[in-house]
């Protein structure tokens, strides 16, 4: 998705005008609707103040994650973040075998 279609996607979830959004931006309606048709690329001032004024990540608003919180804050607590970390620390195969004994754990840890 691109970064045009999220901003109007937000906008339009958060029942916002382009005028609206624009005041906010301080900037003339104009130039915010050539952002949102993808007529100008979106300078990362702007988008950061988007992302604040959405209450999502910059990775959210540039299509690089569908999790609004997006890559950098987290849903996840001490634990998981500390298995999610150590999990990339491993190879491909012992990726793989970590999965495969979660897999049994959940099949017959019950």
């Amino acid at each position: 998705m691109h970064i045009y279609q999220r901003i109007r996607d937000l906008r339009e979830d958060a029942d916002l005008t382009q005028k609206q959004v624009a005041d906010i931006l301080y900037m003339h309606t104009t130039q915010y609707r050539r952002y949102e048709c993808g007529d100008s690329e979106i300078p990362l001032d702007i988008a950061i103040k988007l992302a604040e004024f959405y209450n999502v990540s910059l990775d959210y608003i540039a299509g690089r994650t569908n999790e609004k919180l997006g890559l950098t804050k987290s849903s996840l607590d001490e634990d998981e973040t500390v298995l999610l970390r150590e999990y990339r620390t491993l190879n491909e195969k012992n990726q793989g075998r970590l999965l495969e004994r979660l897999y049994t754990l959940k099949k017959y840890g019950k």
